[in-house]
C-alpha cells in the first residue's frame, strides 16, 4: 500500500450522542470527498455526509449542513457516543474508509459512489471490526439547500422513499428504519464481522424507483474502475502517492457526460471565517484550460484531455465578444448568482452564494488561456480540425481590439478596471501561440500581424508594467502593488527565468506577499479589488513560486516550499483553495481543482528538466 493512501488521519474524538445537532465546529480539512463523475459529496471525519448536490454538481443540494446547520440536510452515519477516528482511501480509489474506535470495540465505515447505470447512488457499509458497537443512523434529507422537508413513505421498514417537487430518493437497507417528519432514523449494534449496507438512490419524483443495486458488488466494480483509472497514470516520480490523489481528485470532479471539470464541488466556503468573500465555484473556468489539458497529456489522460478540449471549443464557439470567463458544466452561459438567505453559512460566512456574477465579468487573459490550451493540444498530439483554428482565429480578431482596453483581471476583480499587467501577458500568449502553430502546422492566417502585435504588446508590458524603483513588474500599469499572477510571466515564456526583471519580480513577491512562509496573491489592504476583508494564502500560487525557483535555478529552495505544500493536505491527501499562514487550517472552496493541477506540475518540474513549466515556457 502507498504511503498517502493509507497515512492516517490525526486521531479525533466525536460525541456523536446528540446526533440532532453538530457539537463540534466543522474544519473544512475534516471533510473528504466521494464522487461518481457527475456529483460528488463531502463526508465528514465524525461520519456525517454534510454536503450533496444531486443529480449535478451544481444541482441545489439536497444535504446543505456544511453551509448551515444539521436541519438542512445531512446523513449521519457512526457510532453513538464518543470514538476516536482515523480514515483513508482504499490504495488509487474514491472509496472512503472510516474507522470508529471507542469502549464498545471497533467499526469501519466505507463510503462511495458507484458510476451510473439506471441511477445515482451512493452507497454506505458498517463493518464490524471488533467487539459490540452500538450505531447510530440519522438521514434528514433537505432539498432545494436545505429550504424543504420532503414526504417520506416505507412500504416495509428496509426500503424508504423521501421526495419533494422533482426530486426523489429511496433508502434501501439491511437494518430496520423508522420515518417522520421528513427523517429517517435507526439504531442498531455491529458484531466482529457483521456487515450492515445504506444505498441512497436519486430520480427524478417522476419516474418509476429504480432497482436496488448490490451494495457490495458496486463497491467491487466502483474499486476497480478507479483502480484501473489510477494505473494509467504514467507520473513514476518521487510525489507518486500525492500527484496520484490528485489525479483521481481532478477525474471525480469530471462532469463525465460533458468533459467540464468543475473549479470545486462547493459553493460558499469562505476565504475568511465569517467574511463576505464566499463563492460558488460549482462551475469550469477558461482560466484553467492550458494547466488541465498538460496535466492530463502528460498523465498519459488523453482521452480525458480530449474530452475537455471538446468542452472548450463547444463553450467558446459563437461571437468572440460574449467568450466568458466561466461557463457551466455544459457550457451554459447564464450563472444568475443570488443568495440563499435562510442559511447560516459556513461558521456564520455569509452570504451563502448561489452561481457566479463573475460569467459577465471582462477578462482578457482568458484569450491567452484558450490560444494556449489548443497549443498545447496541438503539440500533445490530440487530433484538430479546421473548425478548431476558425474558432481560434476568431478569437483573435477580436483580441486585437479588445488587448488594450482594462479588464477585471484573473482574480475577478468587482473594483474598478484596470490595465492588469498578467492580462496584457496572456494576450501576448494568445498571438504568439498562434504564430508558433501557423508555421509548425501550415495553418492559415495573418501571421505577419500577429508578430507585429505581439512585438507591440510585449514592449508596452516591460515598458508600462515593470517599475524600475521596486525592480518589480506591478499587477497594474501605474501601481505600486504586486500580484502573484506575475509569477506567470516566465511559467508562458514571456520573459526567460533568469531575467533579471523576472529575478527582482519573484524577489519582491516574496518579500511583500509572504505571511509565515506562505503567498498571498496579492495584498488585500492595497489591492482596492471592491471587496473588503482579507483572504488567506492561494495554494495555486504557492505551487507557481516553487516552479519559478525550480525554473530559476533554485531547485532546493522550490523543493523546501513543495514539501511544505504537501504537508498542509489534509490526511486524505486533499487541498483547498486557500489555507491560514498563521494556523494552516484550510480556506475557501474545497477540494480545489487548480491547487491539484498546481500541485501535479510542481511535482513533475521538480523530477523533470523538461518538465510541464519548462515546456510551456517554450511556446
Amino acid at each position: 500500500m502507498r504511503g498517502c493512501e493509507t497515512r492516517p488521519a490525526p486521531s479525533r474524538r466525536r460525541d456523536l450522542s446528540r446526533y440532532g445537532r453538530r457539537v463540534l465546529t466543522r474544519r473544512i480539512e475534516d471533510y473528504a470527498l466521494i464522487g461518481d463523475c457527475e456529483t460528488a459529496a463531502l463526508v465528514g471525519a465524525d461520519g456525517s455526509i454534510d454536503w450533496l448536490c444531486w443529480p449535478r454538481f451544481d444541482s441545489a443540494a439536497c444535504f446543505a449542513c456544511l453551509i448551515g446547520q444539521p436541519e438542512n440536510g445531512r446523513w449521519l452515519l457512526a457510532p453513538e457516543g464518543e470514538a476516536e477516528t482515523t480514515r483513508r482511501y482504499c490504495p488509487d480509489t474514491m472509496i472512503l474508509e472510516t474507522t470508529f474506535r471507542n469502549r464498545q470495540g471497533v467499526v469501519k465505515i466505507v463510503d462511495f459512489m458507484p458510476l451510473r447505470d439506471e441511477a445515482s447512488n451512493l452507497v454506505r457499509i458498517v463493518e464490524g471490526l471488533a467487539g459490540n458497537v452500538d450505531m447510530v443512523m440519522h438521514l434528514a434529507p433537505r432539498f432545494d439547500y436545505g429550504r424543504l422537508r420532503p414526504w417520506t413513505r416505507g412500504d416495509d421498514q428496509r426500503s424508504v422513499e423521501a421526495l419533494v417537487g422533482p426530486d426523489a430518493l429511496t433508502l434501501w437497507t439491511d437494518v430496520p428504519v423508522s420515518c417522520a417528519d421528513g427523517t429517517i432514523k435507526t439504531r442498531f449494534t455491529t458484531s466482529t464481522g457483521s456487515k450492515a449496507a445504506f444505498v441512497l438512490a436519486y430520480r427524478g419524483s417522476h419516474l418509476p424507483a429504480p432497482r436496488p443495486i448490490d451494495p457490495h458488488a458496486a463497491r467491487d466494480a466502483t474499486e476497480d474502475f478507479w483502480r484501473k483509472w489510477a494505473s494509467r497514470c504514467r507520473y513514476e516520480g518521487r510525489w507518486r502517492d500525492a500527484v496520484v490523489r490528485s489525479y483521481l481528485t481532478l477525474k471525480a470532479l469530471t462532469y463525465r457526460p460533458t468533459g467540464g471539470i468543475v473549479a470545486a464541488p462547493t459553493t460558499s466556503l469562505p476565504e475568511k471565517p465569517g467574511g463576505i468573500r464566499n463563492w460558488d465555484y460549482r462551475y469550469c473556468w477558461l482560466r484553467d484550460a492550458t494547466m488541465t489539458l498538460m496535466a492530463l497529456m502528460d498523465a498519459g489522460y488523453y482521452d480525458e484531455a480530449a474530452a475537455w478540449r471538446d468542452w472548450l471549443l463547444r463553450a467558446v464557439a459563437g461571437n468572440p465578444e460574449r467568450m466568458q470567463i466561466v461557463y457551466g458544466l455544459a457550457g451554459e452561459q447564464r450563472l444568475t448568482e443570488w443568495n440563499a438567505e435562510w442559511l447560516d453559512g459556513y461558521r456564520g460566512s455569509r452570504p451563502v452564494t448561489v452561481g457566479n456574477a463573475a460569467f459577465e465579468q471582462h477578462q482578457n487573459d482568458i484569450f491567452g488561456e484558450v490560444a494556449d490550451a489548443l497549443h498545447q493540444a496541438r503539440a500533445g498530439g490530440l487530433r484538430h480540425s479546421d473548425v478548431e483554428w476558425e474558432i481560434e482565429k476568431g478569437l483573435l480578431r477580436h483580441l486585437e481590439r479588445a488587448w488594450p482596453k482594462p479588464d477585471q483581471g484573473i482574480w475577478e476583480s468587482r473594483g474598478p478596471l484596470r490595465l492588469f499587467t498578467h492580462s496584457k501577458v496572456m494576450a501576448w500568449v494568445a498571438f504568439d501561440r498562434a504564430v508558433h502553430d501557423a508555421d509548425r502546422y501550415g495553418l492559415p492566417g495573418p501571421v505577419d500581424r500577429w508578430r507585429a502585435l505581439r512585438k507591440t504588446i510585449h514592449a508596452e508590458i516591460c515598458s508600462r508594467g515593470f517599475d524600475p524603483e521596486l525592480g518589480s513588474f506591478v499587477r497594474s500599469y501605474g501601481s505600486k502593488c504586486l500580484d502573484a499572477s506575475l509569477l506567470m510571466i516566465p511559467l508562458v515564456g514571456f520573459l526567460p527565468p533568469d531575467d533579471p526583471r523576472v529575478l527582482g519580480t519573484v524577489r519582491a513577491i516574496r518579500q511583500r506577499l509572504t505571511v509565515n512562509g506562505l503567498l498571498l496573491r496579492y495584498d488585500p489592504e492595497r489591492s482596492d479589488d471592491g471587496l473588503p476583508g482579507q483572504e488567506g494564502a492561494f495554494f495555486a500560487c504557492n505551487f507557481w513560486l516553487a516552479d519559478n525557483l525550480i525554473l530559476g535555478g533554485r531547485r532546493e529552495d522550490g523543493l523546501a516550499l513543495f514539501e511544505r505544500l504537501l504537508s498542509l493536505r489534509n490526511d486524505v491527501g486533499l487541498l483547498s483553495e486557500e489555507c491560514d499562514p498563521a494556523t494552516g487550517r484550510m480556506l475557501g472552496n474545497f477540494p480545489q481543482a487548480l491547487s491539484h493541477l498546481a500541485l501535479v506540475q510542481t511535482a513533475k518540474n521538480l523530477v523533470d528538466t523538461h518538465g510541464p513549466a519548462a515546456r510551456r515556457a517554450e511556446g
